[in-house]
């Protein structure tokens, strides 16, 4: 096998090299293929992409080139690098209609539709919030990942609420009080199953699944990953599902998702955590049908970001911002309702 030394490249070349990702092997990582390795963690990869990045010497194990058949292990550390900067940073505005529900000198709060990537990343680098932002608004304060604005963010196929920054003090002040846990953030959510407890604690670390690195997972030992707690209530029970209502304490990665699915109630229709079966119900042709109709309804996760709440960064005002459920939500709700009014359900 060839390798390459970074540090042996001509430096007589232009060409600069830019890291465009980085993963660091786990310590129960087993010997595998860098391109098997790359296409478990690198969204929308081919094998044959991958492939193509390593013969043109652009994957490194451990600071040195390798190609496709390279075994990672242990803690090893690989990284991608190509010649041109990543595209998350070749950002680009572009005229996407935002629907601004407040707007200030200091900030805005936007209505986030689902479907809309919040910043560019991989195989999402235009039609995003951030897109939008750049195209109307100018000279946004940059948060630490460089992105223009954001204070916090909400998946794609999450709808709701968003505050954006205009300003580098109301950037500094609205993150610390996300930091400190002293904003408000209300999520709406349809579960599978019925929520036994009228309402709850979940506490567990989370961090990227050991398996599958589009997925997070809890550890509850807090043997890794980052604190998180999430309180809920139940809403309104309807047989097979629940509607609850999530106050997030913490904000981690997909942090509702993993922690109702850690407790047993996957949100409904969410696919990346298996949500889009029927977890729950009876096998009947009918039920089937009836789902499938739910799930055509609503084409995602089932999970609104209603409420936003934080002090002003100038007024020092706690200010409270509200949205109501968006269409595809509240008709697969009411299709629950009348199923649950006319079907006699047991939880299985």
């Amino acid at each position: 096998m060839t390798t390459k030394p970074i540090a042996d490249i001509d430096a007589d070349n232009d060409d600069e090299l830019y890291e465009h990702y980085r993963f660091e092997a786990g310590k129960a990582q087993q010997p595998l293929r860098v391109d098997k390795f790359l296409m478990n963690l690198v969204e929308n990869a081919t094998r044959n992409k991958i492939q193509k990045a390593a013969e043109a010497g652009n994957i490194y194990v451990n600071d040195v080139a390798v190609k496709s058949n390279h075994k990672v292990k242990s803690c090893d550390v690989v990284r991608v690098l190509l010649e041109h900067p990543p595209y998350e940073h070749l950002l680009e505005g572009e005229n996407i209609p935002l629907n601004i529900v407040f707007e200030d000198d200091e900030l805005l709060i936007v209505n986030k539709e689902p479907g809309m990537v919040v910043h560019p990343g991989h195989g999402n680098y235009s039609g995003t919030l951030v897109n939008a932002l750049a195209y109307h608004f100018d000279n946004l304060p940059m948060n630490s990942s460089e992105r223009p604005g954001l204070v916090h963010r909400i998946d794609k196929d999450t709808s709701g609420l968003l505050v954006v920054a205009k300003t580098e003090q109301a950037m500094s002040y609205l993150t610390k009080q996300f930091a400190d846990k002293t904003s408000e953030r209300e999520y709406i959510a349809l579960v599978w199953g019925n929520v036994q407890e009228d309402e709850g604690t979940i506490e567990g670390n989370i961090d990227r699944h050991p398996k599958d690195r589009m997925q997070m997972s809890v550890y509850p030992d807090g043997s890794q990953g980052k604190h998180a707690v999430t309180h809920y209530k139940v809403i309104e029970r309807l047989g097979y599902v629940t509607l609850v209502s999530c106050r997030l304490e913490t904000g981690r990665t997909h942090q509702i998702r993993v922690h109702m699915k850690y407790i047993g109630h996957t949100l409904f229709n969410d696919a990346r955590y298996g949500g889009d079966i029927i977890l729950k119900g009876t096998t009947f042709t009918k039920y089937k049908q009836f789902i499938d109709n739910c799930f055509k309804t609503l084409p995602r996760q089932a999970l609104h970001a209603k409420t936003l709440g934080f002090e002003h960064p100038t007024t020092k005002e706690f200010i409270r911002f509200d949205s109501e459920l968006p269409k595809d939500m509240v008709e697969c709700i009411d299709k629950w309702r009348t199923y649950s009014k006319s079907h006699t359900t047991e939880e299985e």
